[in-house]
């Protein structure tokens, strides 16, 4: 055989090998892992992956969803319009859980039960969508994410037995509320994500849709059972690394101090202009942009995106869009009546907003409570004072 030949057969078996479905050992092993959670907003609710390692082929990999190119064109722009494509990646494990466990980030793992086919299949898989021309996603951040991808797959191996069974302890909760679970409340990202997000996300989410939560996809796969014979999903659970990131909050950088003193500064003058019989017009064409700003950029988020959560945004009821319009009248010294009955419009849009947080319609950040009766009471002081100037 000449040299060419022996080429040729060499490449043609390269070939074969890279693209033929390697079939894994009975000494394999399939193993959930759930990440804790870290310091910054992007890393607050976790983090979930499949490991994959087999003794004989002497491979110990990883396969993560929800890993993002900042380098997209058009980034901030897409991640906006809810059109940003995820991907999925493979990492070795040593280098994966090094990373981790570098940044105080606890590590748990769940070894599954699952046979040499349903292994294979589960492996093949994952070496299929990691290939360029599949290995992007278009990201959803309850329904299609780095969690819910993971169960998706398990639960396609596993031909859809799979049956979850919460815990005793196992309470169901609006997606907003699952969202605060883990986060700080009193936080700016909590603050963002309440006013972004519309009242669809205060609806109880199913069991299953808890999994878009890695903590939920780990304590759900924990008692779930497969339908064909009943044997639990997981055979062996454990710590790798039991370490969390801390995250440390100062009330004095937080929304509700921060809004608290802005609350307070707005009732001050409030307060004098009334005393003194004037009016403070900067921080009336102040509020009203500001406000109508924000409720521009909230109708954007509904209607301009492919987001599903940003409809249906109560926090238009302070937030008003008109109240752009409206600022050549505020910068007026007096209003006729139907400027008076816009500003009393206001009011009942922010007493409508009080009753949908009473009623749990939608649940808004508690960081806008004293703004809101800032503006409220700036709101009746100003139908109080055009009704003396018309009187006048």
């Amino acid at each position: 055989m000449d040299f060419k030949k022996l080429i040729t057969l060499l490449l043609v078996w390269i070939s074969f090998s890279v693209n033929a479905q390697l079939e894994l050992t009975t000494e394999s092993e399939i193993s959930i892992l759930t990440i804790g959670a870290g310091t910054s907003l992007n890393d607050a609710f976790g983090h979930n992956a499949i490991r994959i390692k087999d003794p004989v082929y002497k491979f110990d990999i990883v396969f993560d969803y929800g890993r993002y190119d900042f380098d997209t064109e058009n980034f901030y722009l897409k991640f906006a319009q809810g059109k940003l494509d995820y991907q999925i990646s493979q990492s070795k494990f040593e280098t994966f859980f090094g990373y981790y466990q570098y940044n105080n980030r606890s590590v748990k793992e769940q070894v599954l039960n699952l046979n040499s086919e349903q292994k294979t299949v589960l492996y093949n898989l994952l070496k299929e969508n990691i290939k360029p021309e599949n290995k992007n996603y278009l990201y959803d951040f309850f329904y299609n994410n780095c969690a819910t991808k993971i169960k998706d797959d398990i639960e396609n191996i596993l031909d859809y037995q799979l049956a979850y069974y919460p815990a005793a302890a196992f309470q169901q909760l609006s997606f907003r509320n699952l969202i605060r679970s883990d986060l700080n409340q009193n936080s700016w990202g909590s603050l963002g994500i309440d006013i972004a997000l519309g009242s669809k996300i205060d609806q109880i989410a199913s069991v299953e849709e808890h999994m878009f939560l890695p903590k939920y996809l780990h304590q759900l796969l924990e008692n779930s059972r497969l339908k064909t014979d009943d044997s639990k999903l997981v055979t062996a659970s454990k710590t790798l690394s039991p370490s969390d990131a801390i995250t440390k909050s100062d009330f004095f950088s937080s929304p509700l101090f921060i809004l608290g003193i802005l609350a307070l500064i707005m009732l001050f003058i409030t307060y004098k202009d009334y005393k003194n019989n004037s009016r403070s017009k900067w921080l009336d064409v102040g509020l009203f942009a500001i406000t109508g700003c924000i409720g521009v950029f909230l109708l954007l988020l509904w209607l301009a995106t492919d987001h599903q959560t940003t409809a249906y945004n109560y926090n238009l009821l302070w937030a008003c869009a008109l109240n752009i319009l409206f600022l050549p009248s505020i910068r007026k010294s007096r209003l006729n009546n139907r400027g008076l009955s816009y500003l009393k419009f206001l009011v009942l849009l922010l007493s409508l907003m009080g009753l949908h947080w009473i009623t749990g319609v939608q649940s808004f950040a508690i960081g806008l409570i004293p703004l809101l009766i800032a503006i409220c009471v700036r709101y009746l002081f100003l139908i109080h004072h055009f009704k003396a100037a018309i009187r006048l």
